[in-house]
C-alpha cells in the first residue's frame, strides 16, 4: 500500500461498515472530513479526536499536542484534555522522551490542556518514535461547529499561511539541504513557524461568531482539506490559486524540494465557511490573527481558478511530505 491516508473511499467504506455499537448520545460520528465525535452528556455535549504523529521526527511532542487541539478548535471548542501514547523504538534513549513529555507539558500549558492519561512502550514494532493522541474538549450541547454544515454561498476563509507545519519540518529534519537555498535569517524564520501550529485561538473565535462549518487544514494542505469539507457537506468550491496564503521561504522550499505547497501539511491554518466573510476577516485580524477570502462554496463543481483557468480539483492522494521521508 502507498504511504500515507487510505483514499477517501477505501477510507469511507471502512468506517461505514465497521461503525460498532451505535449509541443514541452520539450526536455526531466522525467520517471523511468530520475529524471529530460529538457525545452528549447532559446540558454539555463532549467533543473527541485522535491522530497520530508519524511523518516528523523532530518536535514530535509540540505538533502531537497541536494537531489534535486544532481538530477540537475547529469545532469552535476549547480543548480540555489530552491522552497521550508514546511508542518508542529501542535506539531511544530515557532523555529523548523525557524531551518529547516536556514538550508536551509546555504545549498544554500554553493551551490550557491537562494531560489526562496514556501509555508509553519501547518496542521494535516501530522504525522511529510515533505517538499518537487523543483530545477532548466540552461545550453546551448543540453549539459545536461540524465540519458537514458548508453551504453554497459561504465564503472560504483561510488563517495565517499555508505549509506551516510543513515548512518547519523541512527546516528541522531536513535543514542540510535546506540550508543550501535559504540563508540563515530564513532557516530560523521557517523554524519559528512550529510556534505557530494552534488554531485553537481562531477557532474558538469563529465558533463565537457562529460560523458554518471549519476543518483544520493537515495532511493533503489546502486541496485535501477542501475536498473532506465539500464531501462532508455534499457541495463544491471555487478557489483562487493567487489569493492562497504562502510565504516566500515557503515557495522557496517546495521549489527546491519538487513539492505542491497546495497538497502539503498546514497544520497552523484554520479552513472556515461563513455568509460573512469581510466581517469574520476583520474580526481575526483586530485578534492579531492573518486571514483571506479565498473563494466560496458552490453548488457542484470543485475547480482551483489559475489565470482565469479553471482547473478540477480531485479527491487527495498522498501528502507531499511523503516525498521526503
Amino acid at each position: 500500500m502507498r504511504v500515507g491516508k487510505l483514499s477517501s473511499e477505501d477510507l469511507s467504506r471502512i468506517i461505514n461498515e465497521n461503525r460498532g455499537y451505535r449509541r443514541n448520545e452520539v450526536r455526531v460520528r466522525s467520517s471523511i472530513g468530520e475529524d471529530c465525535s460529538v457525545v452528549e452528556f447532559g446540558e454539555y455535549e463532549g467533543v473527541f479526536s485522535t491522530d497520530p504523529i508519524t511523518a516528523a521526527t523532530i518536535n514530535i511532542g509540540k505538533l502531537a499536542v497541536n494537531i489534535n487541539a486544532n481538530d477540537i478548535a475547529s469545532c469552535g471548542v476549547q480543548p480540555l484534555g489530552i491522552l497521550v501514547t508514546i511508542l518508542a523504538h529501542p535506539s531511544s534513549t530515557l532523555a529523548e522522551l523525557e524531551d518529547i513529555m516536556k514538550e508536551i507539558d509546555k504545549e498544554c500549558r500554553k493551551l490550557k490542556i491537562e494531560i489526562l492519561g496514556g501509555h508509553t512502550e519501547v518496542t521494535d514494532a516501530v522504525n522511529k518514535t510515533i505517538i499518537s493522541a487523543t483530545v477532548i474538549g466540552r461545550t453546551k450541547i448543540g453549539t459545536s461547529v461540524l465540519t458537514s454544515n458548508a453551504i453554497e454561498g459561504n465564503d472560504i476563509i483561510v488563517t495565517k499561511d499555508l505549509c506551516l507545519e510543513g515548512t518547519s519540518i523541512i527546516a528541522n529534519d531536513f535543514k542540510d539541504k535546506a540550508i543550501k537555498i535559504l540563508n540563515e535569517e530564513e532557516i530560523e524564520e521557517a523554524l519559528s513557524y512550529s510556534e505557530k501550529l494552534s488554531v485553537v485561538k481562531e477557532g474558538k473565535i469563529s465558533g463565537d461568531f457562529k460560523v458554518n462549518a471549519m476543518h483544520d487544514i493537515t495532511e493533503g494542505g489546502i486541496l485535501g482539506a477542501l475536498w473532506e469539507l465539500a464531501e462532508a457537506s455534499k457541495v463544491g468550491f471555487f478557489i483562487y490559486e493567487d489569493k492562497m496564503p504562502i510565504t516566500l521561504i515557503t515557495k522557496k522550499l517546495c521549489k527546491f524540494f519538487e513539492v505542491d505547497p497546495l497538497k502539503f501539511i498546514s497544520s497552523g491554518s484554520m479552513l472556515i465557511c461563513t455568509d460573512n466573510g469581510e466581517e469574520l476577516v476583520e474580526k481575526l485580524v483586530s485578534n492579531g490573527i492573518k486571514a483571506t477570502i479565498i473563494g466560496k462554496i458552490i453548488n457542484e463543481k470543485r475547480v482551483i481558478i489559475n489565470k482565469g483557468k479553471e482547473i478540477k480539483v480531485i479527491a487527495p492522494e498522498e501528502d507531499e511530505i511523503y516525498k521526503l521521508v
